[in-house]
């Protein structure tokens, strides 16, 4: 079987880490170890990943030392982090593999994805990215012509649009990366977000949402099963409330009505739902789990599964 693998930050970096490269290599060692199961029981694998935390470091290194470096646009910060989680994915993956005897080839690509400038989400930017801002960092960025928002704290952040990916760019490398018989680890962070200008590419600060793009690469390789790998065993309803229930079993219907009302919100479950939503509704496998029973999650024990329907 074909499967997209998803992978969220926890399998990168834990929440209490500071995030040195011998913390993100262990818990990648920890993630590989899981998802190389799948290759053992005959399974080909494309893998995507997060990197909402490499970002914010490299936009909080640009915010500690003003001035002394010409700071990065936000499309190369991505494109940056994609090369470095994928090396450290290619090392353990290929390691794990090989402890088990199903030794493929594991390759990262540097990814782009293209979004539609004309994109609602553009009109209304609401993804943090960067530091806290104090107020007089926050009028230097305004002054620059950077759209900020406030948190719950009243501090300030930058904020971006997090528009919907349409095209993958490198769509037919990774076709033949995986008709070769490699494991890809493609779109870090949910792609490198570009525009089309004629003949060229722009880079755009934005945020893809990884899952979104996901979804989008399963549909490119015909793949039979997108597993979303968290740090939560089961999508739960009524989440924080006094009577939370988890989700065995959804409907793509009552999965996208759930996103739309805000049950699932914009900034936790919302896209992995919708995300899970469109692979169900082309008749294919899509489920939510947890990073250490991917094996379980694929094979229905396990995990919210998402299923075609109303």
């Amino acid at each position: 079987m074909r499967v997209v693998v998803a992978l969220g930050g926890n399998a990168i970096l834990q929440r209490d880490d500071v995030g040195t490269a011998t913390e993100q290599r262990a818990t990648i060692r920890e993630a590989c170890e899981s998802i190389a199961a799948l290759c053992e029981h005959g399974h080909s694998l494309i893998l995507t990943h997060g990197n909402g935390p490499q970002v914010g470091r490299l936009l909080m290194q640009d915010e500690a030392l003003p001035g002394q470096f010409p700071p990065l646009p936000l499309d190369v910060l991505v494109a940056q982090t994609q090369g470095q989680i994928g090396y450290l994915m290619q090392q353990e993956m290929s390691a794990a593999l090989r402890r088990r005897r199903a030794s493929r080839p594991v390759v990262t690509l540097v990814t782009q994805v293209v979004v539609d400038p004309a994109d609602p989400a553009f009109m209304r930017p609401a993804k943090p990215v960067g530091p806290r801002l104090s107020e007089q960092r926050a009028a230097e960025y305004r002054a620059r012509g950077e759209l900020l928002a406030q948190d719950a704290d009243g501090r300030w952040r930058r904020v971006v649009a997090s528009p919907e990916p349409v095209a993958i760019i490198e769509w037919d490398t990774l076709s033949a990366l995986v008709t070769a018989g490699a494991v890809p680890i493609v779109a870090g962070g949910g792609g490198v977000p570009v525009v089309r200008e004629g003949n060229s590419l722009r880079g755009i600060a934005a945020v893809v949402d990884k899952d979104l793009t996901a979804a989008l690469i399963a549909d490119i390789v015909h793949a039979e099963a997108l597993l979303i790998l968290t740090d939560v065993e089961r999508v739960v309803r009524g989440f924080g409330t006094a009577d939370p229930q988890p989700i065995e079993r959804i409907t793509a219907g009552d999965a996208r009505a759930g996103v739309d009302s805000g049950e699932f919100p914009p900034g936790s479950m919302g896209p992995k739902m919708l995300a899970a939503a469109r692979v169900a509704e082309s008749g294919k496998i899509a489920a939510i789990g947890a990073l250490w029973q991917a094996a379980d999650v694929l094979a229905g024990r396990a995990g919210t599964h998402v299923v075609s329907g109303r």
